[in-house]
């Protein structure tokens, strides 16, 4: 019997019934992370995660290195994220689903990675970790076994724009940035992660946790094809470039516009760790963009 392919949202009822029906099918992955204490999430997850989760950490396996000018999460190398993948398992076609506890700002960097590989087979967990201890679901501290997978990347189905493109936009303006950091940190105020506060000319303010009802599961694909076009006007999804701090909660964003029917939009990696790196490069504080 085929199974529903989940390529943007799964809730926790589905993924329980998807386990009971055929639980290899599905390759499950815990994000769990803190900028603040980096081994946090990991740790989290020794401490009870899903039965049969992997976990994938954000420093180690879903960047690549730091230099200082390519931001604080630059995108992982493609081989060594397909090596990742392959290590915990991942079959070619297999459903993923990945999961955090905050609200999925970490867990959609893996959704939106999957598909940069090539691979559309990948749902959130809606409303994380909470959703599924709120379905009576039990908890496992024991790591699963690694296996080798068989999975290999594929064209892409997500778009990069790197920082030469951004740097071409303030020019041309052929695209839209929206910055998904908190209002405070755009406008320029309370920078704790970044050594300079501010944003990129031009780019508009879209707080991903915005993208959330208050139980934390995402808002439904009308609220959030409305918000989102009330912001870009008559500029079509696929002349957006979606940015952060690090390349990561931007994710998030890129994921409510799939679920809005917004599809297209591009990802700036390196976004403002990266932006703010050189000083010869424009900054806008306040609110104006």
């Amino acid at each position: 019997m085929p199974h529903t392919h989940h390529t943007t949202l799964i809730s926790a009822t589905n993924l329980v019934e998807r386990l009971a029906a055929a639980p290899g099918s599905v390759l499950i992955v815990d994000c769990r992370f803190d900028l603040a204490a980096p081994e946090a999430g990991q740790a989290a997850y020794a401490a009870g995660h899903i039965p049969g989760a992997h976990y994938l950490h954000l420093d180690r396996d879903l960047s690549s290195a730091k230099t200082g000018k390519n931001g604080r999460h630059p995108l992982p190398e493609r081989t060594a994220l397909v090596a990742a993948l392959k290590r915990v398992g991942l079959k070619e076609g297999q459903q993923v689903v990945t999961y955090d506890a905050q609200g999925g700002m970490y867990a959609a960097r893996l959704w939106w990675l999957l598909r940069w590989l090539g691979h559309d087979s990948v749902a959130l967990l809606d409303g994380g970790l909470n959703a599924w201890q709120a379905a009576g679901q039990p908890l496992d501290t024991a790591t699963p076994e690694e296996s080798e997978g068989t999975f290999k990347a594929g064209a892409p189905l997500a778009v990069t724009f790197d920082v030469d493109a951004v740097v071409r936009n303030l020019s041309t303006h052929d695209h839209v940035l929206i910055d998904a950091r908190s209002a405070d940190r755009y406008r320029g105020e309370n920078e704790t992660l970044d050594p300079v506060g501010g944003h990129i000319p031009g780019a508009l303010n879209r707080f991903f946790k915005d993208n959330l009802t208050a139980d934390g599961r995402f808002k439904t694909a009308h609220e959030l094809r409305e918000t989102f076009s009330g912001l870009l006007g008559a500029t079509s999804p696929d002349r957006v470039v979606l940015q952060c701090g690090s390349g990561v909660t931007a994710c998030h964003n890129a994921l409510a516009m799939e679920i809005a029917g917004l599809h297209g939009a591009a990802l700036y990696g390196g976004s403002w760790s990266e932006w703010c790196a050189d000083a010869s490069r424009p900054v806008v504080t306040g609110a104006t963009a």
